[in-house]
């Protein structure tokens, strides 16, 4: 009773700030619930705006659950298991190949071989806490490989690999594990950007390019030709080139010059970089491949409700971890990081000139990989 009055008389002392996007509503002391109202921009269109409200428990030492380790983060792993499955475990990460742990649940491509790596110049895991400093195993998806490994399931045999869903046209997956490099490219109103990608997480190439013909005048073939061309005179050769399909809906009108825009480029890549010399029902897969804004954006948890918030903060946070940690998510070469150190601005649109572009077409580089490492 005690904290539903305090929570009331709060309520009641700032109800004059209610709709202003900069003001916050918040509870005294005591009380369970946050409430902050804000707006987030469309970093799409750029016109856009979203009001959000951003909800947190503040009593976070409840714990009452019957898997203790996926929602408990701040317990060891160690103590989630018996001392004879922490060594089933350990036996198991510490001497299985990359193709026996890639068997395991989650640990299929990228994961194993990172396990490798990491026992390769770290020597053995001694605690099952160690392995989440493997690149790509956080607390939660390891906990489902320690569980993979002590509860193996039988998997159905299979004719054909899954097909990738977050990828356009279909292509099997075998071609995708296939590749030792990616170009990743995004389409801005006014620069086309993009970053050269290894398989390995190293960032080859990363750069931007201006386009003075792009939404001028009568969206001329010509003088978008001349701008396209020049962008895919600079780009490095790879296995595929991975260009960002944006999520605008035909039915918002007001969006329709962005959208004609946006296709426009598109098409022109993908008729400039994709071989004409390959029969349409060869056995070859495309070099050009269209991936889903909307994909790159839940798997970096920057979408509110269908837009796409800035992934500036990621991306510093990335070229943070390159310098501080010793087997970082993704690594940038010395003379790149001090190039775009102070490049990425949160919430403005050209932060660094090309800023927006420059981390999508980063994250796009990044998201692929990982996605194809965790997708069965």
């Amino acid at each position: 009773m005690w904290v539903a009055r305090r929570f009331l008389s709060s309520v009641i002392q700032r109800a004059q700030y209610v709709g202003q996007p900069s003001s916050f509503l918040r509870p005294q002391h005591g009380s369970l619930l946050e409430l902050e109202l804000r707006y987030v921009q469309c970093t799409c269109c750029w016109r856009s705006r979203v009001p959000i409200a951003g909800f947190e428990t503040l009593n976070a030492t409840i714990s009452s659950s019957s898997e203790p380790c996926q929602e408990d983060h701040s317990r060891p792993l160690d103590a989630c298991y018996t001392p004879e499955q922490r060594a089933a475990i350990l036996q198991l990460l510490n001497n299985a190949t990359a193709t026996e742990l890639a068997c395991v649940k989650l640990l299929r491509g990228r994961k194993s071989l990172n396990i490798v790596e990491y026992r390769t110049k770290n020597g053995p895991f001694k605690t099952l806490e160690s392995v989440v400093n493997v690149p790509l195993l956080k607390h939660k998806s390891a906990v489902v490989v320690f569980n993979s490994i002590l509860n193996p399931v039988k998997k159905e045999r299979k004719v054909r690999i899954q097909l990738v869903k977050f990828i356009k046209p279909d292509v099997d997956k075998s071609w995708l594990e296939d590749a030792n490099t990616v170009v990743s490219i995004v389409c801005g109103t006014n620069k086309v950007a993009w970053a050269h990608v290894d398989r390995g997480m190293t960032v080859l190439d990363w750069q931007h390019l201006d386009c003075p013909n792009f939404l001028r005048g009568n969206y001329m073939a010509s003088a978008y030709l001349t701008d396209v061309s020049s962008v895919v005179a600079l780009l490095p050769s790879a296995d595929f080139y991975i260009i960002e399909k944006s999520s605008i809906s035909v039915q918002n009108t007001s969006l329709f010059p962005i959208m004609a825009h946006m296709r426009s480029v598109e098409a022109m890549l993908f008729a400039l970089l994709e071989p004409r010399n390959s029969p349409p029902e060869s056995n070859i897969p495309p070099k050009v491949l269209n991936m889903m804004r909307t994909a790159v954006g839940r798997h970096f948890g920057l979408m509110v409700g269908e837009s796409r918030t800035s992934g500036a903060q990621v991306v510093r946070q990335l070229m943070t971890e390159s310098v501080t940690q010793k087997l970082p998510r993704i690594n940038f070469p010395q003379d790149m990081l001090v190039k775009y150190q102070n490049s990425f601005q949160l919430g403005s649109r050209r932060g660094g000139g090309g800023g927006e572009e420059l981390c999508d077409a980063l994250l796009q580089a990044v998201a692929f990989f990982e996605l194809l490492s965790e997708s069965s």
